[in-house]
């Protein structure tokens, strides 16, 4: 895979929650690695409550992936702005990770392989 980032099905089950609730668990979730940075799990979307998420207006672009859409939690005691993204039309090299979902972790969000 070119622009040194790897994908590979993350081994196991995974989980992701925010404020005590559970947002979605998988046993599909990908994992993408890009250089020194740490992995980053990408859980598909059908295995996340999108009831808690709502749509934001924040985007991003990464010229190795392409344009992030991005959502926040919301939980019983508050919102968690731009936590989650999404490559929805990912470019080719990364093309796997287009239907899935990506979380910021810390700020009372985890993601941990149960």
């Amino acid at each position: 895979m070119g622009n040194n980032i790897t994908i590979r099905k993350a081994e196991g089950n995974w989980t992701v929650r925010a404020g005590g609730a559970i947002l979605g668990e998988s046993s599909n979730a990908l994992e993408l690695s890009e250089g020194d940075l740490p992995p980053v799990i990408y859980f598909p979307r059908e295995d996340i409550a999108m009831a808690f998420l709502d749509d934001s207006d924040h985007s991003t672009h990464c010229p190795k992936k392409g344009d992030a859409s991005y959502f926040s939690i919301v939980t019983k005691s508050q919102t968690l702005k731009n936590a989650v993204w999404s490559y929805e039309a990912p470019i080719e090299d990364v093309a796997r990770i287009k239907d899935h979902l990506a979380f910021y972790t810390g700020d009372g969000v985890t993601v941990e392989r149960i």
